[in-house]
């Protein structure tokens, strides 16, 4: 009763907490291996075979065991749980008081995406620096309180937000091209299948096409962020990173850890969205 009473904002920070409560404990494993492939050292001798994403994968089995791929869930919950709650519910509120009479166009979906996500980013930005460090298997933080008061300790709060500016061009332009993407895949669809008993794979199926082309198009602002919030010293700028991943790894550099994020990102994103819309159409209420 007292969730049918609640505010529609609220229902949808409900529904999205769900949503990313499930993608986020699916997929894990690939987060951390897109993680380990961004922050190698590459201190292998010219020719030396290349390590990719099943390497990692098995050695990560191998030396940390199955529940290993799991590292980095805890912060990875504190990060998703509240902060897919806080993208749904203002995407929802945004839509609410600028779009309530008609569906936005492809470019002002673009603009909705975009800045729901900044203000979820910038809310959950110090969960994701914390996050980013269990994955990379450099510190030896014990849980996510023990790391955050080890970082404003040693490092700084202002460490915290390292990165921000890496996790902005990342994660904007994805949130706006994948709801741009997905909203008009939708319209695009006919009205028999729209409306049929197979929506739920039917939207799956939209996100999962938005979902490659914005990670592609964000990949190299993901590495960025990384190298910035696992070594905040080395490089305090972002052109510190830009300039180390290019002479180190060249152009191929801002895309290593493509597919395992590629394959996260789609498969989380279309989850949630498919998972949220249901959640909300069961409440009476329009996504």
């Amino acid at each position: 009763m007292e969730i049918a009473l609640a505010h529609p904002a609220l229902k949808a920070f409900m529904c999205g907490s769900l949503s990313g409560t499930c993608s986020t404990l699916l997929f894990q494993p690939l987060d951390l291996v897109k993680t380990r492939l961004q922050t190698l050292h590459n201190n292998m001798h010219p020719g030396a075979p290349k390590v990719g994403m099943i390497t990692v994968f098995f050695n990560v089995i191998r030396t940390e065991k199955l529940l290993g791929l799991w590292k980095g869930v805890s912060p990875s919950f504190m990060r998703c749980i509240p902060g897919v709650g806080i993208y749904f519910s203002t995407f929802y509120s945004l839509k609410q008081h600028f779009f309530q009479d008609r569906s936005p166009s492809a470019g002002e979906a673009v603009l909705l995406g975009a800045g729901a996500r900044c203000v979820a980013g910038v809310a959950m930005l110090p969960i994701t620096v914390i996050k980013t460090r269990f994955e990379s298997g450099r510190y030896n933080y014990i849980s996510v309180a023990g790391a955050l008061k080890s970082v404003c300790q040693n490092e700084g709060p202002r460490v915290l937000y390292s990165g921000l500016t890496a996790t902005l061009l990342r994660d904007a332009p994805f949130s706006g091209i994948y709801v741009m993407f997905y909203s008009q895949a939708k319209k695009a669809l006919p009205e028999e299948i729209s409306s049929s008993s197979f929506v739920p794979l039917v939207n799956f199926g939209c996100g999962v096409v938005a979902g490659i082309l914005a990670s592609l198009a964000t990949q190299p602002a993901d590495v960025i962020k990384t190298h910035m919030q696992v070594s905040p010293t080395l490089y305090p700028k972002t052109s510190d990173a830009v300039r180390h991943v290019y002479e180190k790894h060249g152009l191929s550099g801002f895309f290593r850890g493509a597919v395992p994020r590629s394959l996260r990102r789609t498969l989380m994103a279309a989850m949630a969205w498919t998972v949220y819309e249901q959640l909300m159409a069961r409440m009476g209420l329009k996504s």
